[in-house]
């Protein structure tokens, strides 16, 4: 068995370069891959074999835990398409999403310093539903319209409502803690 280190991760797992996969056949070719390239395979083998074998396995789980995720699947996309998502330099976003997000913000901090169980478990709800929605916006703007500066965006977006997703998740653990 041998590897492409050099290939994308679509490539390496037979997948179109899109954004809609089929996750059941990216996860049966993993499957596939880790049996094929796991180094306890090659263990009897001389030490470049174990180490390219350790190489091949890496790649291979670097890939799956890339294409599995759609906001990383979204980046890698853009990344091959040559689009700079500009996460760390560029943060400029709308004045209605940054409202958004401030009164995001505002309900959870509120829900929060009252304790409210409940009202932060129903923003966590339509905060995931939101992101539903964003993401079948963006999986249109890389498939369909393949407009990477919008999509570029709209992975920005969405890394505001993961990261809102995680603060609300941290409120509950710690109220219910």
């Amino acid at each position: 068995m041998s590897i492409d280190l050099q290939q994308d991760y679509f490539a390496l797992f037979g997948l179109p370069r899109r954004y809609r996969i089929d996750e059941a056949a990216l996860e049966a070719v993993w499957h596939k891959l880790q049996a094929e390239v796991h180094p306890d395979r090659h263990a009897h083998l001389p030490d470049a074999d174990k180490r390219r074998s350790m190489q091949w396995a890496t790649r291979v789980n670097e890939g799956f835990r890339t294409l599995r995720k759609p906001l990383s699947r979204a980046q890698y996309l853009l990344e091959l398409a040559g689009v700079d998502t500009g996460l760390e330099t560029n943060t400029a976003m709308s004045p209605e999403f940054l409202m958004e997000q401030m009164e995001w913000r505002e309900a959870v901090e509120e829900a929060r310093v009252a304790a409210q169980v409940e009202e932060l478990e129903q923003l966590h709800h339509r905060l995931q539903q939101h992101a539903r929605e964003v993401l079948a916006e963006l999986e249109a703007t890389l498939d369909q319209a393949r407009d990477y500066p919008a999509a570029a965006d709209t992975v920005r977006r969405l890394m505001f409502i993961e990261k809102l997703q995680h603060e609300i998740d941290d409120a509950l653990e710690a109220l219910e803690s």
